[in-house]
């Protein structure tokens, strides 16, 4: 009996063929030896342009030596096949290295397309494929400031996304009437375009390059058949893939008239010891361009090696992801192109949102579907088209803004076979088995499956399913922050608290794993600054703060930012009021009084930050903290001083208030208000604190809430001196800063809190839990180390070189563009906008 291993030859260590080496090691019996003709094995194109956002190589590894080491793969990089010889069953690397085989997978991928175009050779015509490519693009857009990419597609798209984050002014030439016109359809394609131009992407469809020259202005001219022209620096192309079937055509397997090796069912090509998956392989006459069917191929190729009897029968193309920050998803017959089919389209022009639904002839299917601006619905969708769940009596309600009666589609009506994980191809009852094996949270059935581990767009979906399942098993749902974390956030503040923990970097050595996420390391940033209250740019807590917070600013639709000095109570003097007016006169910024009573300032591009802010704070103002999750602002009458109804001076108290509250961070914003009396002209209670004066002192409302879901205040106490006012708040305010979880409202806090209303009486009245005192030393700890963050951060030039527009160019961003309206600035629409020419300001009051 032969005990020999079987050898199993991999050409290429692309994402597919790492997938089937991943598959093949968990059968023994198997030598693996993997040729990769880069020099570095496998790594994420997915997310290839997070390159140039900061992630390194090392970020995007899928493998390393070591792993492959551990599963004993052999692996050779810089290991060019050039030769596969069939009957003896070998192939040769360009290096002379012969190796056997007894089966061959040929996981070689694709190439980009370039368009055989004069000129296409130039320097500075680069591709957008591989980390090599990333490194000469970056090379390149040092020496340029203008960047085209040659295709509106998904991969186009992805490349503008690169270069704009260079800093080039960006342009998109499409071929095609629209953009991605594979997955959108017209309407959808449109919006899509408008909200790219709008964040200064310049798009130019229907255009077909006829040449490339020398330009007069940037390094080259691309001249277009219509006669228009178009001058740039870098050109990059991603016009479509190519398969790589070199070796197939050379070697005498069969191949497509278009290309591909032509592979069946069992991914197995002409020759029965070699097999084809990924981009590579025809199947069908079809070439897969996503990363999901290949991974499928790579799974039933493993499979067929085995012994077993998985077939590739085709791939579901649905595709949700963000691209340039728009969401954009497509599901299925986005086109509408199956006979008798019906379509319902809700589109919202004002908010950049476009829906559309396809159904079958009997409505009783769906069939497709186009989103653009919000894709909150996509999973759902997807889960009715991919299992043919029948639709609710009226299927508009399924994309129309939530009424309170908007069909849903639970969990539990999933059926076992329902996808979850497209990209794994990890189904509902693939999670119930490794629940049955044991798994109990959702990094277990993450780590059993691998779901949610390609593109990760199904991570929310997963938890769902996973804890619906645990929970009906009688398991108690884990309430982990996050996976690189095993404790909730309440934990966590005990934690740092208790520990006495300064950094990030200490609690995720000492409690965590990993390197942390886009959800524990804000939450870790807001609980550091909760108890410590340091300054949130320090080098230690900067690469913890979102965007806003990292600019001290809130980014507007357009990418420049508001200024909002603080205006306790919304008193202000004349004095701060003329500068305020200087300043917006000489930024040229619209100015707006907010609900808040404050004033807004909009349209500051982020190097114009610093000197706004010296201008203000130079004037003795402050922060406004409109970017925190913080106290915002404290609304107020101008109470017993001025109106004759007012019972108590709110003015003063909503001042002291804000002046005391200003500094604390909170899971979520916080908002006060004081009216002098029972007409409320505050609006006290649509507050998270809310204060009425009465005759004998002051009422406090508790957890109520305006915006998306209003609710009343809850009456907490009566009739209270200043003092006991405010100790009830240092109280109350604390206790929600350590217990809600993140991005949670005081109004959903207490509503979710158990015991409710009663309970903080008793906590906050009574002291039942005897931590009153622990609860007002913490908060004076935040009022007595309190700093304005704009004054640390002009004060700092280390701090100041990160308001810059772009990360390699000191250059001001010429996409920003404004007209005039009502005698102030606003951002500019797309049909006022217009290529290559930088419009002036202009007046539509006159028009």
């Amino acid at each position: 009996m032969n005990t020999q291993p079987r050898k199993i030859v991999v050409v290429g260590n692309g994402m597919v063929g790492h997938h089937f080496v991943d598959e093949m090691a968990k059968h023994e019996g198997y030598e693996i030896t993997v040729l990769s003709a880069e020099d570095r094995l496998a790594y994420d194109r997915v997310h290839l342009s997070e390159y140039f956002s900061g992630k390194t190589a090392e970020d995007l590894a899928m493998t390393s030596p070591a792993y492959y080491n551990e599963i004993g793969v052999r692996f050779f990089t810089n290991a060019k096949v050039i030769n596969i010889d069939k009957a003896a069953k070998t192939v040769t690397t360009e290096a002379g290295e012969t190796y056997a085989y007894d089966k061959l997978v040929m996981a070689t991928g694709s190439y980009p397309f370039v368009p055989p175009i004069p000129g296409k050779e130039r320097e500075h015509c680069l591709v957008y494929r591989t980390i090599q490519d990333l490194d000469d693009i970056q090379a390149s857009a040092k020496a340029g400031k203008v960047g085209v990419v040659v295709g509106g597609g998904l991969l186009g798209l992805e490349a503008a996304n690169a270069l704009k984050e260079l800093g080039l002014q960006t342009h998109v030439v499409e071929f095609a009437p629209q953009l991605m016109g594979v997955q959108l359809d017209q309407d959808g394609g449109a919006l899509l375009r408008s909200m790219i131009e709008g964040i200064g992407v310049q798009v130019h469809t229907q255009k077909a390059t006829s040449e490339i020259v020398d330009g007069e202005e940037c390094v080259h001219r691309m001249n277009f058949a219509d006669g228009t022209h178009l001058e740039t620096d870098v050109i990059l192309f991603s016009a479509g893939i190519r398969p790589y079937d070199n070796l197939a055509r050379e070697f005498d397997l069969a191949v497509g008239e278009r290309g591909g090796i032509v592979v069946d069912n069992n991914c197995k090509t002409s020759d029965d010891s070699i097999y084809a998956i990924g981009e590579c392989a025809l199947w069908n006459n079809f070439i897969f361009g996503l990363v999901a069917p290949g991974y499928t191929m790579a799974k039933v190729t493993a499979d067929n090696i085995i012994g077993g009897v998985q077939q590739f029968t085709g791939a579901d193309m649905s595709t949700k992801l963000k691209l340039m920050g728009m969401d954009v998803g497509s599901i299925g017959d986005a086109h509408a192109r199956t006979e008798g089919c019906k379509s319902y389209v809700y589109s919202n022009q004002p908010d950049q949102i476009y829906k559309k639904i396809v159904v079958s002839p009997d409505g009783k299917e769906l069939i497709g579907a186009v989103l653009v601006g919000d894709t909150s619905e996509y999973d759902s969708l997807l889960q009715y088209a991919l299992n043919g769940i029948e639709l609710p009596e009226n299927p508009d309600g399924l994309i129309l803004p939530s009424s309170g009666e908007k069909p849903t589609l639970g969990v539990d009506a999933l059926p076992d076979t329902a996808t979850i994980c497209s990209c794994l191809n990890v189904t509902k009852g693939d999670i119930i088995a490794a629940i049955d094996c044991g798994a109990v949270d959702v990094g277990q059935v993450k780590s059993s499956t691998q779901a949610a581990t390609g593109c990760g767009g199904c991570a929310a979906l997963l938890k769902k399913v996973t804890d619906h399942e645990l929970e009906k098993r009688g398991v108690e749902i884990s309430t982990d922050l996050c996976e690189h974390f095993a404790y909730s956030r309440v934990e966590l503040f005990h934690i740092v608290q208790a520990e006495q923990i300064k950094n990030f970097g200490v609690l995720v050595e000492k409690h965590g794993s990993g390197l942390g996420c886009e959800i524990c390391k804000p939450a870790a940033a807001s609980i550091l600054a909760s108890v410590w209250n340091d300054y949130i740019l320090k080098p230690d807590h900067v690469s913890l703060q979102d965007t806003n917070d990292i600019f001290l600013g809130n980014m507007q639709k357009d990418g420049t930012y508001s200024v909002v000095p603080r205006m306790p109570g919304g008193e202000v003097t004349p004095d701060k009021l003329i500068v305020i007016g200087e300043v917006a006169k000489e930024y040229n910024l619209y100015t707006k009084v907010t609900g808040g009573q404050r004033i807004d300032l909009f349209g500051a591009r982020v190097d114009q930050l610093p000197a706004i802010w010296k201008r203000l704070i130079d004037a003795g103002m402050e922060t406004g903290h409109a970017y925190g999750k913080s106290l915002r602002t404290v609304k107020s009458c101008v109470g017993s001083t001025w109106c004759r109804y007012g019972q108590q001076d709110s003015m003063a108290m909503a001042i002291r208030l804000e002046d005391r509250y200003k500094g604390l961070r909170s899971p979520h914003k916080i908002k006060f208000a004081v009216s002098g009396c029972t007409r409320e002209c505050a609006e006290a209670q649509s507050k998270d604190i809310g204060i009425i004066a009465t005759e004998n002192g002051w009422n406090l409302y508790v957890s109520g809430n305006g915006g998306m879901k209003p609710r009343h205040g809850d009456l907490f106490a009566t009739d209270l001196d200043d003092e006991t006012l405010i100790k009830y708040i240092d109280r109350y305010l604390m206790f929600y800063v350590r217990t809600a979880d993140r991005l949670t409202r005081t109004s959903v806090w207490l509503e979710n809190l158990e015991g409710g209303l009663p309970y903080m009486e008793k906590i906050v009245k009574d002291d039942h839990l005897g931590i009153n005192d622990e609860l007002e030393r913490q908060m004076q700890n935040v009022v007595d180390t309190y700093q304005c963050e704009w004054k640390t951060t002009i004060e700092s030039e280390e701090q100041l070189k990160r308001f810059r527009q772009f990360v390699n160019s000191d250059a001001i961003d010429g996409n920003i563009e404004f007209v005039t309206e009502r005698e102030q600035i606003r951002p500019a629409k797309d049909e006022e906008k217009k290529y290559g020419v930088k419009i002036q300001a202009v007046d539509l009051t006159l028009a």
